[in-house]
């Protein structure tokens, strides 16, 4: 692999975390060439995770959020082409073309666009919110702000989103009702076990959660809305939010030779072509764990901060990642701490090996094939770190067991 040099121009699209922690990461590694980086919203890289939380609440303000303050981006030197969309990628050329009609040419091109709420065919889907963007935050607390107190808001999606966004709402003295289609929240994520001790998360601190809903349609309904379900019932609300899932973005890569499979498919070093390369959320790349190589997208901010520092590395040196990369992801909700690491699968075998329901504090460990495949708590994050280990190489259950790095 040839190093990058200072005649290199590199072109990252997505101005997001990943791609503004690639440009951070560049000039770390000592690349000393010119780095544009182009995002289809005005806004300058901020971080996302706030917006559902601290943002929400009215704890921050949007400024908080921001990642590439005035002061950092001057120290870095990258060109911001911020407020246009990339709309094509000519492979050969590392030529990005922007709906504005105009072309950026590097040397090297990142795709790092991410993806954006999945939106339902919803009758009103104009007045429905989704939460993925600053300009979403903003236009939801404007409607926010006009509900009187203990005014009712849908909350269509339980999953860490919707949960989140609730949490929220309740905290700001309005009324949260989750609707979730499946018999529990995040089933399809924790599975059907972790599911079952977290169902009573909302409830206990008085916010309405009903399963097994299906949503037909969201209508005008007088000065609110209407959520039409399929059992013919029916619930009023002054705001609805949707927090649904993301599809990845990569509808402007049509046509560019990249290989696209839920995500663009990438190598160990992120490439998917020799001069083009994916990190973030959209990438699927071949993760190496304790179980073996996987196929995987992952949207955590930490994989994608990850991503962003080893391609760096690689790239400038060509230096091979030693250590495995544990994913981790954290979600605040319903006041308490949910904590996960690793990359298990819902189907995996679990096993609580501290703590218990009644004291709101335990941790958990995820196996497959007689291998631990990931670790998740419920308000213990000194146990999660601490057994964090455990995931560095093949470790058994019962090896686990006997080490217990979550009781030092």
């Amino acid at each position: 692999m040839t190093s990058l040099v200072s005649s290199d121009h590199v072109v990252v699209v997505g101005a997001g975390l990943a791609g503004w922690r690639l440009v951070e990461a560049l000039r770390r590694e000592g690349f000393e060439g010119a780095v544009t980086l182009i995002g289809d919203e005005v806004h300058p890289p901020y971080d996302r995770p706030p917006l559902s939380k601290q943002v929400l609440v009215g704890k921050w303000g949007i400024e908080k959020t921001t990642l590439a303050t005035p002061e950092l981006v001057e120290h870095s030197g990258a060109t911001m082409r911020l407020g246009v969309a990339a709309t094509g990628l000519d492979v050969d050329r590392a030529a990005v073309a922007l709906d504005d009609g105009s072309e950026v040419i590097g040397t090297h091109v990142v795709v790092a666009t991410g993806a954006r709420a999945r939106h339902l065919p919803f009758s009103s889907d104009d007045r429905v919110h989704y939460l993925r963007r600053i300009d979403d935050v903003v236009r939801l607390n404007r409607d926010l702000e006009a509900l009187e107190p203990g005014g009712v808001v849908a909350v269509i999606g339980g999953g860490f989103i919707g949960a989140e966004c609730a949490s929220a709402l309740h905290t700001r003295g309005l009324r949260p009702v989750v609707l979730e289609a499946a018999p529990r929240p995040l089933i399809g994520v924790l599975g059907e076990q972790v599911s079952a001790w977290l169902l009573g998360l909302a409830s206990a601190v008085g916010i309405e959660l009903r399963v097994n809903q299906v949503i037909d349609d969201v209508v005008e309904y007088g000065d609110g809305l209407r959520v039409m379900l399929s059992d013919g019932s029916s619930l009023d609300a002054g705001v609805v939010i949707v927090g649904v899932g993301v599809e990845t973005n990569v509808e402007w890569l049509s046509g560019s030779g990249l290989v696209v499979d839920d995500g663009v498919v990438v190598d160990e070093h992120f490439l998917a072509a020799p001069r083009v390369a994916a990190i973030g959320d959209v990438a699927r790349f071949n993760w190496r764990s304790v179980i073996g190589i996987e196929s995987v997208r992952i949207e955590h901010w930490e994989v994608a901060n990850g991503h962003a520092s080893t391609l760096a590395r690689h790239w400038m040196s060509g230096v091979e990642p030693e250590e495995l990369m544990v994913p981790y992801f954290w979600s605040d909700q319903y006041g308490q701490k949910i904590q996960m690491l690793g990359h298990a699968q819902p189907s995996d075998h679990v096993l609580r090996v501290s703590g218990s329901d009644e004291g709101a504090k335990w941790l958990a460990l995820y196996s497959r094939n007689d291998v631990v495949t990931g670790l998740v708590s419920l308000n213990n994050p000194r146990a999660l770190v601490l057994s964090r280990l455990l995931l560095e190489e093949p470790t058994t259950p019962e090896q686990a067991l006997a080490l217990a790095p979550w009781s030092q």
